[in-house]
């Protein structure tokens, strides 16, 4: 369920958005197509860049611990 303050925000936003006249915007200019490209490329990269970490660090390592090799009498699996 959404919070009230948050559906008045919701309800509002069409109208906001619809009272911006388009182009509108003050000191815009078109973006060179190097930029461009080199921002999408560092999107990318940092993005793949998360996703390598959060694979590390979320992928189960292979643990050996000193109880490993003893036997449990009520554990049937260890040994």
């Amino acid at each position: 369920m959404i919070p009230p303050s948050n559906m008045v925000l919701l309800l509002v936003l069409p109208v906001t958005a619809a009272q911006i006249i388009p182009g509108s915007c003050s000191g815009c200019g078109p973006l060179p197509l190097p930029l461009l490209a080199g921002l999408v490329a560092a999107d990318a990269m940092v993005s793949l860049l998360i996703v390598v970490v959060v694979f590390m660090c979320a992928s189960p390592r292979d643990r050996h611990t000193q109880e490993d090799g003893k036997v449990y009498i009520n554990m049937p699996g260890r040994g």
